[in-house]
C-alpha cells in the first residue's frame, strides 16, 4: 500500500498555473513549454555535438592502426589489431546509441556531500543542512546541479557529465524519487524526442511544497505528469523503452542484487516484462565481466518476443541477452502448432518423463509389425573363409528366404573365432539389452557398455579364456580376440543397426506409433491420452510441449563425443601469427554476439517472464540452461494458464535448486484505466477467490462496451474493431479463443496493421489501446484454466474494451454476458 499511496501522491503533485484567465493560463503555458523545449533542445544539440567529436576520435584511432599494420613486424601488427578491435567496439557503440538517446532530467538541491562518482555526477543522496530555506512565504531552495539521463553516459572535453548512463548510480533518484521520500530531487522531467528533435516535455514535482529557483528563475513544470503521458501515449506493436516511466517499486527490483532467485510477483499491468527487461541491461552493466556468460529470457510466446525483443538494444545491451520464446528454446526448432488443453495436460505433466525414459530405452527393441508380429530378421552370419587361426572374418549377410531390413534390429550374431562359429541369438541379445540398458548413464552412451557385454558373450562362447593360465598372456588373447572383432566393418554394421544411435526426434516419431507408445505409457497414461498424444505427434511441426519433450529426449539419451573438427586457416593467420582482431564485414560484431548468444546452452543469469504458465516438463527444460546462473522469476499466480500449479511449482523449484529465494509485489496497475480493471476484477474473483487486483492508478470515463451478435460472429467483430480503430490512435487487439485463430484473422482482413487477431493464450504480456474480447463464455470454457485465461484477455487494453456476446454467453438486455454479470 505504500507504493500505492505514493503513486496517489505524485499523480497528484501537478502544479497549476495561476492566472487572470484561461485563455492567460493557455497562453502562458505554450509559452513556457516552448521556451523549456528551447532549453533541451538547446543541451541535446550540445550532446549531438560531442557525439559526433566521439565518432571522429574513434575513426581516427581506426585509421591511425590502419597505418600501424604497415610497419609489418609482429609487434605492429597485434598492436593494430587490438586498437582497431577496441576503437571498432566503441565506434559501433556510438553508432548505435546515436538515434533518441535522450530521455530525462533531475533537477537536485545540494547535497550532504560533495564527493563526484566516476561519471561526474555529485554521489550524495540526501540534501545538505540548509538546502532548503524558509521564510515568511514558505520554503524555498536553489537547484545546486542538474542531471540529464540516457542510454549511455557521454562526458565534454572537460569531463563534465552531459548525460548520465540510465543504469548509474547517479540515475537512481530519477527512478526511486517520490513526493512521499524525495530525496535531493525537487523536479523530474521526462524529455520526448525524435532523432536530433525535442518533441515535448512533461514534468512531475516531487516537492510541490517547495519554492524552488534555477538560475535565478522560478523552476517551471510543464505537463500533468510524466508517468500520466507515458501511459497515455499510443501502443505500437512492439514494445516502447519505457525506462523513463519506470517507478520506485519496480526500480527496486532491477536494480535487487542478483546473488539468488527474485522473485517478482504483480497483477496485469503492473509492469513485470519491462522491469525484467531492464534488469537484464542493469545487470550487465553492474558487472559485466560475471554476466559475460549471457543473459537468457524466456518469453512464453513468439508474439511476446517479437513485442520486447527492440527494448534492450534500445537501452545499450546486444549480444549478451538472448530473448527466446519457450517454443524456439532447443536449437534448431520452432514451435508452430497448438495442443488441445487434454493433449497439454497430457505432455506438459510429470507423468510424460516417466513415457519419454520408456521410450528411449523402448525404441531400441524392433517395432511390432502389423498383427503383432515381428518384422523380418536381419541375420548376420559368417561370410568368406573361416581363419586358420586368431578370428575368422566377419560379413553381414542373409538368411536364405529373408532380408535385411534396415528399420528392424538384427536378431542374431554370427561370428567365426579360434576355429569355431560363434552365435548369440535373441534370447542372448536381448538379455545383453536390458543388462548394458540398466546403467544410469543416457541411453546413447551406454553403447560402449553393450558393445562390451556382446564382446564378453562371445568370448565366453568361444572358450579361449581357458586356453592360459597365465594372467597376462591371457589378457594378450583377449584384447587380440576384441580388437580383431572391433575392427571388423561388419561388426560395427551390426552393432550400428542393433543399438543405433538414438535422436530425439527419431524417439518423438516411435512415440507415434499407439501401439508402441501405449506399451511405454501402461499404468502412466489413460487409453484416451495415449490415443490423442500419438495422433498429435503425427503431424507435420511442434508445439512448445513438444519442444519441451525433445530437450528432454535429448537429456536421457545423450550425445555420443564427436572428432573435433579443425578450424579452416584464415590467410591472414600466415601472415601475422595471430587471429584476426578486426571487426570484418563477412561478420559483425553484433552479429557474432548473437550468433554467439544462439550457440550457448547455459547462461549466467536467466530471467523467466510469465513463469506461471510453465509447465513441469518446460521448467526441466528451462532449468538445464540455468544449472549454475543467478534467476530472476516474474509471475502472476492468478493469469496461469496451467492445470495443475502446485505440480509446476514443484519442478520450478526443482529448477532453482537450492539458492536462497527473494520476493518482490508490484502492485499498482499502469495499463489499465479504472474502469476495465473493475470489470477484470470479477473474473479474478471467480478464478482465484480471494485474490487481490493491483490498484489502477487513472480513469478514462469510459466504461467497457457490450456487443451481442446479431446477424453472424464475423461481422459483428470486424464492426466492432473497425468502431475502435476510429476511436484510438494505436493499436487493437481482438482475443478469441484458440480454436477461433485462423478465422478471427479472415474476419479483420483489409482493416489494416493497426489490429491483430490473436487466441487467448497468445494475448499473455500484450498490450494494446483498446481489445475486442470474443464470447468470454467459449475462452473460459476451453481449458480448466479458461477463467484465468480470461482474466488475462480482459486486462490487456490501455484505453477502451469491448466484448462480444454469443448465444452461449446468455447476454442480458445489456449485453452484458451472464459470466460477468453482478
Amino acid at each position: 500500500m505504500a507504493a500505492q499511496a505514493q503513486q496517489e501522491t505524485a499523480l497528484g503533485s501537478v502544479h497549476e498555473p495561476v492566472g487572470d484567465s484561461a485563455q492567460e493560463d493557455s497562453l502562458r503555458d505554450d509559452s513556457v513549454r516552448d521556451r523549456e523545449i528551447s532549453v533541451e533542445q538547446e543541451h541535446l544539440d550540445r550532446v549531438y555535438r560531442r557525439l559526433e567529436e566521439k565518432i571522429d576520435e574513434a575513426e581516427f584511432l581506426m585509421n591511425d592502426a590502419a597505418q600501424r599494420g604497415q610497419v609489418g613486424t609482429p609487434g605492429a601488427l597485434a598492436e593494430r589489431d587490438a586498437q582497431v578491435f577496441r576503437a571498432g567496439v566503441h565506434l559501433n557503440r556510438l553508432n548505435n546509441e546515436f538515434e533518441d538517446f535522450l530521455f530525462g532530467r533531475i533537477d537536485l538541491l545540494l547535497g550532504k556531500d560533495g564527493k563526484k562518482g566516476p561519471d561526474g555526477a555529485y554521489t550524495a543522496v540526501e540534501p545538505a543542512e540548509g538546502a532548503v530555506r524558509e521564510d515568511a512565504t514558505g520554503q524555498y531552495a536553489d537547484i545546486a546541479e542538474t542531471l540529464h539521463i540516457g542510454r549511455i553516459g557521454v562526458l565534454d572535453a572537460e569531463y563534465a557529465p552531459l548525460v548520465i548512463d540510465w543504469r548509474a548510480p547517479a540515475a537512481a533518484p530519477f527512478y526511486r524519487s517520490t513526493p512521499v521520500d524525495p530525496g535531493r530531487v525537487v523536479r523530474r522531467r521526462v524529455i520526448r524526442s525524435k532523432g536530433r528533435k525535442v518533441l515535448g516535455v512533461e514534468d512531475d514535482l516531487m516537492r510541490p511544497e517547495l519554492k524552488a529557483s534555477l538560475d535565478g528563475r522560478e523552476l517551471p513544470v510543464i505537463g500533468d505528469g510524466a508517468l500520466m503521458a507515458a501511459l497515455g501515449q499510443a501502443r505500437s506493436h512492439t514494445m516502447r523503452d519505457i525506462v523513463a516511466s519506470i517507478q520506485a517499486e519496480q526500480d527496486l527490483v532491477i536494480r535487487a542484487p542478483a546473488a539468488s532467485v527474485t522473485y517478482v510477483e504483480g497483477g496485469p499491468g503492473t509492469g513485470k516484462t519491462a522491469v525484467a527487461l531492464h534488469r537484464a541491461a542493469y545487470l550487465l552493466y553492474q558487472d559485466r565481466r560475471r554476466y559475460a556468460g549471457g543473459i537468457l529470457i524466456v518469453s512464453p510466446t513468439p508474439l511476446l518476443v517479437a513485442y520486447t525483443e527492440g527494448v534492450l538494444p534500445s537501452l545499450g545491451e546486444e549480444g549478451q541477452v538472448a530473448i527466446r520464446a519457450i517454443g524456439s528454446l532447443v536449437d534448431g526448432v520452432e514451435a508452430t502448432l497448438y495442443d488441445s488443453p487434454a493433449v497439454a495436460r497430457a505432455k506438459g505433466s510429470y507423468r510424460m518423463l516417466k513415457v519419454l525414459r520408456k521410450a528411449a530405452r523402448g525404441a531400441l527393441e524392433p517395432a511390432p509389425a502389423q498383427g503383432g508380429r515381428s518384422g523380418p530378421a536381419g541375420r548376420f552370419a559368417r561370410g568368406g573363409a573361416e581363419g586358420a587361426g586368431g578370428t575368422g572374418q566377419l560379413a553381414f549377410g542373409e538368411e536364405p528366404g529373408t532380408r535385411d531390413d534396415a528399420a528392424t534390429a538384427p536378431t542374431r550374431l554370427r561370428v567365426v573365432a579360434f576355429g569355431r562359429r560363434l552365435e548369440l541369438e535373441t534370447a542372448e541379445l536381448d538379455r545383453i539389452r536390458r543388462n548394458a540398458l540398466g546403467g544410469t548413464a543416457p541411453v546413447n552412451l551406454l553403447r560402449p557398455r553393450a558393445r562390451k557385454l556382446l564382446l564378453d558373450a562371445l568370448w565366453a562362447q568361444s572358450g579361449a579364456g581357458a586356453r592360459h593360465t597365465d594372467p597376462e598372456l591371457a589378457a594378450e588373447l583377449r584384447s587380440s580376440f576384441d580388437e580383431d572383432i572391433m575392427s571388423e566393418d561388419s561388426f560395427v554394421s551390426f552393432l550400428d543397426a542393433w543399438w543405433p544411435e538414438l535422436t530425439p526426434r527419431g524417439v518423438l516419431a516411435a512415440m507415434a506409433d499407439e501401439r508402441r507408445l501405449g506399451r511405454w505409457a501402461r499404468r502412466i497414461l489413460n487409453p484416451g491420452e495415449v490415443r490423442r498424444v500419438a495422433r498429435s505427434l503425427k503431424r507435420d511441426g511442434l508445439s512448445v510441449h513438444d519442444v519441451a519433450m525433445l530437450d528432454e529426449l535429448n537429456a536421457i539419451l545423450g550425445t555420443p563425443a564427436r572428432p573435433r573438427k579443425r578450424r579452416e586457416l584464415d590467410p591472414l593467420d600466415q601472415l601475422t601469427g595471430l587471429e584476426e582482431l578486426m571487426p570484418v564485414r563477412e561478420e559483425s560484431q553484433r552479429e557474432r554476439a548473437e550468433r554467439l548468444a544462439q550457440e550457448r546452452t547455459e547462461y549466467a543469469h536467466v530471467i523467466v517472464d510469465e513463469a506461471q504458465d510453465l509447465t513441469p516438463m518446460q521448467w526441466r527444460m528451462v532449468g538445464r540452461r540455468g544449472r549454475h546462473a543467478t534467476w530472476t522469476v516474474v509471475g502472476d499466480p492468478a493469469q496461469s494458464s496451467w492445470s495443475d500449479p502446485d505440480e509446476a511449482a514443484e519442478a520450478r523449484d526443482e529448477a532453482l535448486g537450492t539458492r536462497p529465494r527473494r520476493r518482490f509485489t508490484l502492485t499498482v496497475n499502469y495499463r489499465n484505466p479504472a474502469e476495465i480493471a473493475e470489470l477484470a476484477a470479477k473474473v479474478l474473483a471467480l478464478a482465484m477467490p480471494g485474490s487481490q487486483s493491483p490498484s489502477a492508478v487513472r480513469s478514462t470515463g469510459v466504461e467497457p462496451r457490450f456487443a451481442v451478435v446479431e446477424e453472424s460472429l464475423a461481422r459483428t467483430v470486424r464492426a466492432e474493431a473497425a468502431r475502435l480503430l476510429d476511436r484510438v490512435d494505436g493499436t487493437v487487439g481482438v482475443v478469441v479463443a484458440m480454436n477461433r485463430r485462423e478465422e478471427a484473422a479472415r474476419w479483420l482482413a483489409g482493416l489494416g496493421d493497426r489490429v491483430v487477431a490473436l487466441g487467448s493464450l497468445e494475448a499473455k504480456g500484450l498490450e494494446y489501446d483498446a481489445t475486442v474480447v470474443v464470447s468470454p463464455a467459449e475462452i473460459a470454457d476451453e481449458s480448466p484454466a479458461g477463467l484465468r485465461v480470461l482474466y488475462v484477455a480482459l486486462t490487456r487494453a490501455t484505453q477502451q474494451l469491448t466484448l462480444v456476446s454469443g448465444e452461449r454467453d446468455e447476454p442480458d438486455a445489456d449485453g452484458v454476458p451472464d459470466l460477468l454479470r453482478d
